[in-house]
């Protein structure tokens, strides 16, 4: 029989059941135990998930890897924690799935990437939109050179996020390291990296807590090396979601909204066209992780991801805390 990957979670709480929903379509993987210090997030687990009633749990990341034989983990735990638990898992020899942001500091992140390299382990990151037809499309677009350079990449992400993680640990500084900027717009920051592979240069940054202990609106004005330019809007107090993200070539527009993609060109011939059609894509961060580690494939996700996403994301907390353009650190 072909190998089976092993893997424990660390961490069980809402988003560890998107995982399991995806590794349930994976043969080739296998969950030998998790890890949570709530024992009703590890029943809800049990209770949604039945076939691992009989997986061991654990009140402690550390128990867990003293005790199961794993091939790697799933880390879904508050942001801060990411850390110690990534490079406790590298010391042991795994390889590690997390949840984004994969770090709250520069430097952490630079400390995996190595950790990961010394290892010779795999570290990805959980940026679903690397697995959207409509963001792999575009990427694709835009690396091919066809459309000429990106000039300008415009971004916004609206969410209730203030309404839905109050009284939350995702307000909570110690447990999440920031706001919004630092949780689901970190998936805005990283799939304008990803398509266009844009170094940023310089921010300058305008955030508001809105009354709360952690940035709530961001608005992020980018200059990137080569010239490009870059208008990134997090909307942590919106009624209901809404994600844009364009991009603007020599030769194009790119426009992405909600799953579509809207391609413009200019000119007598130029023209406004769906072609949404042309996505052809399947695939997700846990079936990708499983499958390279067998070998079958490579990581959509590395941690690279996670770098330049705290790069960019240290630079705008600073830029709003003196109010000046702040270099993006490298």
């Amino acid at each position: 029989m072909p190998k089976k990957v092993k893997l424990g979670l660390i961490g069980c709480g809402g988003i560890i059941h998107m995982h399991l929903n995806q590794l349930a379509n994976v043969k080739s993987a296998k969950v030998v135990g998790m890890a949570d210090p709530s024992e009703a997030s590890l029943a809800r687990v049990v209770a949604r998930h039945p076939e691992l009633a009989d997986v061991p749990t654990f009140p402690d990341y550390q128990s867990l890897l003293d005790n199961v034989e794993m091939d790697g983990v799933i880390i879904a735990s508050p942001h801060t924690l990411h850390y110690e638990q990534i490079m406790a898992a590298l010391d042991r020899g795994l390889h590690v799935l997390c949840e984004k942001p994969m770090t709250c500091s520069v430097q952490h992140a630079k400390d995996v990437l190595a950790k990961a390299r010394q290892k010779k382990r795999i570290v990805m990151l959980a940026y679903q939109r690397h697995f959207s037809p409509a963001f792999r499309y575009a990427r694709q677009l835009v690396q091919s050179g066809q459309l000429g350079k990106v000039t300008f990449v415009q971004a916004l992400q609206a969410q209730e996020w203030l309404r839905g993680t109050r009284g939350t640990w995702r307000q909570d500084p110690a447990l999440s390291g920031g706001g919004q900027l630092n949780d689901s717009g970190s998936h805005l920051l990283d799939i304008t990296l990803w398509v266009t592979d844009l170094v940023p240069d310089t921010v300058y940054a305008a955030i508001d807590n809105r009354g709360t202990k952690v940035d709530i609106l961001s608005g992020l004005t980018v200059k990137y090396k080569g010239g490009a330019i870059g208008s990134l809007a997090i909307v942590g107090d919106a009624p209901r979601w809404w994600e844009d993200v364009t991009f603007y070539t020599e030769e194009a527009a790119l426009y992405v909204r909600e799953g579509r993609v809207i391609l413009q060109t200019p000119g007598p011939k130029g023209k406004t066209e769906d072609v949404t059609g042309r996505l052809r894509y399947k695939g997700d961060a846990d079936k990708n992780f499983v499958d390279s580690i067998l070998g079958r494939d490579e990581p959509q996700t590395p941690a690279i991801c996670g770098l330049r996403v705290i790069q960019l994301t240290e630079a705008a907390w600073e830029s709003a805390r003196t109010g000046k353009p702040t270099k993006v650190k490298t």
